[in-house]
């Protein structure tokens, strides 16, 4: 990467999140390339609201239910231990 040709001026609470998002070794300039690529390339949250509520609260009740049958499972082996 060359020298920087100008500056910017961000607010402190930008410069805050920046430092956040800077990675070892990564300039600012570093770290606001590869934010604006991945906001080209899309990321892990791209999608997400797109299901219906209905879809969503299926899936809750799926995850919740599953949860529980893991709890009890494991319920189950401890008093086998015991």
């Amino acid at each position: 990467m060359g020298a920087a040709d100008e500056q910017i001026r961000v607010s402190d609470r930008v410069k805050r999140v920046l430092d956040q998002q800077r990675r070892e070794g990564e300039s600012y300039n570093d770290v606001l390339e590869r934010v604006l690529d991945e906001e080209r390339n899309g990321d892990f949250y791209d999608g997400f609201g797109r299901w219906s509520d209905e879809r969503t609260d299926r899936i809750r009740r799926e995850r919740r239910a599953a949860k529980e049958e893991r709890k009890r499972r494991m319920r189950e082996r401890a008093a086998d231990d015991g």
